[in-house]
C-alpha cells in the first residue's frame, strides 16, 4: 500500500525554497559559494481545522506569515521575497496610487477592481526580480514531482496565484459595500471587508481545487495560472531544484516522524 502523501505548500525566497506541512517547516538556501544550507524545525503556532470557514483562510494565512521570523532567525542569509528596495518602491507608488483613486469619481466597486489590480503589483515585481521567478518555479516542480511523480510542470494547482481570481472578486465586493458605512466608522468597516474577503476567497479557492472541471472554478484560475504562466514563475536550474529538494525532504523528514510517533 502506497505511503500517504503529506499536504505540502511553499514559498519561495530570493536564494531558495521554503517548503511547509500540517506541522513543520524546512528552508534550504544557496549561498554564493555554492554552498546549500536547510534548517527546519515544528512550526510554532498551527491555526485548527475545526474553525469556521470564514476563519480558516486568515489563520491559514497567519500560519504561514508566522514562519518568516523563525526562518530569518535560523537562517540569516535568507533573502525575503519583499525586502529589496524596488518592491519596496512599489509598494509606496501602490499606496498612492489606490489613494488617489478613493477620491476619483469612478463608482465605488470599479474603484475596487482597479485598486485590487494595482494590489498586485508589489508581489508581481518582487517575483520578476533576482532568481525568485525559477526558485517558485523550483518550489511548484518539487512539491508537484512528489504529489504526482515525473513530469511536473512549474505551475502547480495550489499555487496560492490561484488566489488572484477569488481575492479580486470578494474584495472589490466587500469594500464597495463598505463604503456605504457611516464616515466615522468606514475604516473599520474596511479593515472588517478585508478579512471577510480572505476568508471567503479561500473557501472559494478550495471549492475551486475540489471541482477543477467547473466552468466557473476555471474562470476564477485564469488569472492566477496566466500570472504563473507569464509572470510569476520561470524554469529553474537543475541547481535551483536541487535547492528546492533539499528544503522538501528536510520538512518531510519531520512529518514523516509526527506520523510514526501517533502511529
Amino acid at each position: 500500500m502506497s505511503e500517504k502523501k503529506v499536504r505540502l505548500g511553499g514559498m519561495a525566497l530570493g536564494n531558495g525554497v521554503l517548503v511547509h506541512g500540517p506541522t513543520s517547516w524546512a528552508c534550504a538556501i544557496r549561498h554564493p559559494d555554492g554552498r546549500i544550507e536547510v534548517a527546519a524545525a515544528r512550526k510554532r503556532f498551527v491555526s485548527s481545522a475545526s474553525l469556521p470557514p470564514l476563519l480558516r483562510g486568515p489563520l491559514k494565512l497567519a500560519e504561514a506569515l508566522a514562519l518568516l521570523p523563525d526562518v530569518k532567525r535560523r537562517l540569516p542569509a535568507a533573502r525575503m521575497p519583499m525586502q529589496d528596495g524596488r518592491t519596496l518602491v512599489s509598494v509606496l507608488g501602490t499606496a498612492v496610487a489606490v489613494r488617489g483613486l478613493r477620491e476619483s469619481r469612478l463608482r465605488p466597486l470599479a474603484q475596487e477592481i482597479v485598486s485590487g489590480i494595482l494590489s498586485l503589483a508589489p508581489a508581481a515585481l518582487s517575483l520578476r526580480g533576482g532568481e525568485l521567478a525559477a526558485y517558485h518555479g523550483a518550489e511548484h516542480i518539487s512539491i508537484g514531482t512528489y504529489e504526482h511523480g515525473e513530469g511536473a510542470q512549474k505551475e502547480h494547482e495550489r499555487c496560492g496565484g490561484h488566489l488572484v481570481g477569488p481575492l479580486l472578486l470578494t474584495t472589490a465586493v466587500g469594500n464597495a459595500l463598505a463604503a456605504f458605512a457611516p464616515e466615522r466608522a468606514r475604516n473599520r468597516a474596511r479593515a472588517a471587508a478585508q478579512i471577510g474577503a480572505i476568508g471567503a476567497s479561500t473557501e472559494i479557492f478550495g471549492w475551486m481545487t475540489r471541482n477543477p472541471q467547473n466552468p466557473i472554478a476555471q474562470a476564477l484560475s485564469k488569472p492566477g495560472h496566466e500570472l504563473q504562466h507569464r509572470l510569476t514563475t520561470a524554469d529553474p536550474t537543475p541547481q535551483q531544484l536541487e535547492v528546492a529538494e533539499a528544503a522538501l525532504r528536510a520538512c518531510l523528514e519531520l512529518e514523516r516522524g509526527d506520523v510514526r510517533s501517533a502511529a
